[in-house]
């Protein structure tokens, strides 16, 4: 069963866990199962999805359980009112925190220069992130004979397609893990040191208005353990606790 993080009348969020896509996708034919026919069958009744994560991505993840409620919600993120915040790991050590300001076309970086089918024009996509901990391993990977991590909070302000995935690759701080936009090198490290083949990249608080009585609503959740075996893995568990308890303005 999913986890259920929240649930009223009107909507419901779960811990998604990595490798579970929110719905149907003709990039991933053969998966069989999906967030959406998961939790419909957990509640006997409609869902449907308010934002998406990457497969890849676990945490908390929306759901609207009726139509109106869906447009409301969906209203609040076209808006910009809905605090988001995540955790991941990323190579290298960025600045103590910054703003990424770099706007996104609909299709990812490398695909932009193939000569398949027009482009949209780039949409604005603002990330804000902080630095929570750093580390350097006695592990060599590219030229130098160490290699630096940090564990960063990521608060996207927009909600393009991969994000959080193509800022950090464009800031040159790739999240580890990632296939497409990483580096596979640095991949496999974590995979051998820590076992970890997944993106760690992981969903930990949407704060936002609820659409029907206007109170304000808090849902959060700790990342899982396989984010966690790494985290601790690497000394960062009081780094996390930290940030985790940074409070966000919806």
């Amino acid at each position: 069963m999913l986890p259920i993080l929240y649930q009223d009348d009107h909507l419901v969020a779960i811990h998604k866990p990595a490798g579970l896509l929110v719905h149907r996708s003709a990039l991933d034919a053969h998966e069989t199962r999906f967030a959406v026919q998961m939790l419909r069958d957990q509640l006997g009744r409609h869902v449907f999805p308010v934002h998406r994560l990457d497969k890849g991505t676990s945490g908390v993840l929306l759901f609207a359980l009726d139509r109106e409620t869906l447009t409301r919600l969906a209203g609040h993120f076209e808006e910009r009112t809905v605090a988001k915040r995540y955790l991941a790991v990323v190579r290298g050590h960025p600045p103590a925190s910054g703003l990424i300001d770099h706007a996104l076309s609909r299709r990812h970086d490398d695909a932009e220069h193939r000569p398949s089918g027009a482009l949209e024009d780039p949409r604005p996509a603002l990330t804000r992130f902080d630095t929570l901990a750093t580390v350097e391993l006695p592990h060599r990977v590219d030229r130098y004979p160490t290699s630096r991590y940090a564990l960063v909070s990521l608060n996207p302000e927009t909600g393009r397609r991969h994000q959080l995935r193509r800022h950090l690759k464009h800031i040159a701080h790739p999240i580890i893990g990632d296939a497409t936009f990483g580096k596979g090198r640095h991949n496999r490290l974590f995979q051998q040191l820590f076992g970890s083949s997944r993106l760690l990249l992981a969903s930990t608080l949407l704060a936002f208005e609820h659409p029907w009585s206007g109170a304000a609503l808090r849902i959060e959740a700790a990342p899982d353990g396989d984010f966690m075996q790494v985290v601790d893995a690497l000394g960062w568990g009081e780094a996390l606790r930290t940030g985790l308890s940074t409070v966000i303005d919806s």
